[in-house]
C-alpha cells in the first residue's frame, strides 16, 4: 500500500465509493475532505476546549460519567501526560446541556458546542451511511446508535519527548471522527504490516478511524486500525473526538448480506456494553478481545 492515508472527497460519491472501500478494507482509516463544516466552527470549538480544560479541577471533576470511562478522565499512572472530557450521546440536547453547565460554559460556548455536536452528528451518519453503500448494503446505518464525544488534552514537555501520549489501542465502536490539533503531530496509526505511520497535521481535514465494531459488523473485512499518540515535541496537543459507538440494545453482528457460504460469520452476536466490559476487564484494548468472540473459539 503506499505511505499516505487516503483522502476521501465528501463532495464526490458515489465517485468516490470504491476509494472509500478500498480505505476501510486495507487502512481503517482515512481523511475526509469537502465535508460541510465550516473552518469557523472547526476554530471556534477547538478555542472552546482549550478554555474548558483551563477549568479548575473541582469544576472538571463535575464531568461525571454516565457510563464508565465516558466523563473526565485525570492523568494517570497508565497515561500520565493525558487528560480527557467526556459527553456521552451527543445527540441528546438534554446531555448536551448538561455537559455545558457541569463546566460552567458561557452561553456563547454552549452554542458553539451545540452546534459543532449536531455539525459532526450529522457528518458521521453520512460517512456511515457511505461505508454501507460501499459494501453493497442500502441502510442508514447508525442512525439510532449512541454516539460519545471526548476532547483531549496532552501536555507533552522536553522530558517527556518520544514517550507514548496515549497506549496502542484499537477503539471499541464503529468509527471515530477526529479533529486533530492543525500544529502538533504526534497520532499514529499501524499498517496491516505492524509499521507506524505518523498522521501529519492536515487543517480543514477530519480523519476517520474504524473500531471493532465495524471489523464485526463487516464480517472482518473493514480494518479496526490500531493507533497510539507519540509525544514528539514539548507542546500541548488538543484534539476532538467523537465515536459512533454501537447499537444501544441489539447484538452487534454481521447482517445477513456479508455471509454466505464462501463467507462465514466469523463472529458471534454480542452487545456492545459487553464488548465494552470485556474490554475493559481483559485489558485487551487493541483488538485482541474480538477473539473471545471469535467462531472459531467457541
Amino acid at each position: 500500500m503506499a505511505n499516505e492515508i487516503p483522502v476521501i472527497d465528501m463532495e464526490d460519491f458515489p465517485g468516490q465509493l470504491p476509494k472509500l472501500l478500498q480505505a476501510c478494507e486495507e487502512w481503517g482509516t482515512f481523511r475526509v475532505v469537502n465535508h460541510k463544516i465550516p473552518s469557523g466552527l472547526l476554530s471556534e470549538m477547538k478555542s472552546v476546549v482549550r478554555s474548558l480544560f483551563d477549568r479548575p479541577p473541582e469544576i472538571k471533576r463535575r464531568n461525571t460519567d454516565t457510563i464508565s470511562g465516558s466523563g473526565y478522565v485525570a492523568p494517570n499512572s497508565r497515561n500520565p501526560l493525558y487528560e480527557a472530557l467526556g459527553l456521552y450521546d451527543i445527540g441528546s440536547s438534554d446531555a448536551v446541556l448538561t455537559f455545558c453547565s457541569q463546566l460552567d460554559a458561557t452561553p456563547q460556548q454552549s452554542e458553539t458546542i451545540k452546534s459543532y455536536a449536531h455539525a459532526i452528528l450529522e457528518l458521521a451518519m453520512d460517512i456511515g451511511r457511505k461505508i454501507a453503500e460501499s459494501i453493497g448494503i442500502d441502510c442508514d446505518l447508525c442512525r439510532t446508535w449512541p454516539c460519545q464525544f471526548r476532547i483531549n488534552k496532552y501536555s507533552f514537555t522536553k522530558e517527556t519527548v518520544a514517550s507514548l501520549g496515549v497506549q496502542l489501542h484499537t477503539d471499541s465502536g464503529f468509527l471515530t471522527i477526529l479533529q486533530e490539533d492543525d500544529c502538533v503531530g504526534g497520532l499514529e496509526v499501524m499498517d496491516k504490516t505492524g509499521a507506524f505511520l505518523a498522521v501529519d497535521p492536515f487543517p480543514g481535514s477530519l480523519l476517520v478511524n474504524l473500531g471493532d465494531v465495524a471489523k464485526v459488523w463487516s464480517n472482518g473485512r473493514f480494518y479496526n486500525v490500531k493507533h497510539q499518540v507519540q509525544c514528539k515535541e514539548a507542546a500541548t496537543r488538543i484534539s476532538i473526538a467523537m465515536f459512533i459507538l454501537g447499537p444501544k440494545v441489539d447484538a452487534v453482528e454481521a447482517p445477513p448480506e456479508l455471509v454466505d457460504v464462501n463467507n462465514p460469520r466469523l463472529y458471534l452476536p454480542f452487545t456492545y456494553e459487553d464488548y465494552r466490559k470485556c474490554r475493559l476487564s481483559t485489558g485487551m484494548r487493541a483488538g485482541e478481545a474480538l477473539v473471545l468472540f471469535s467462531t472459531k473459539q467457541n
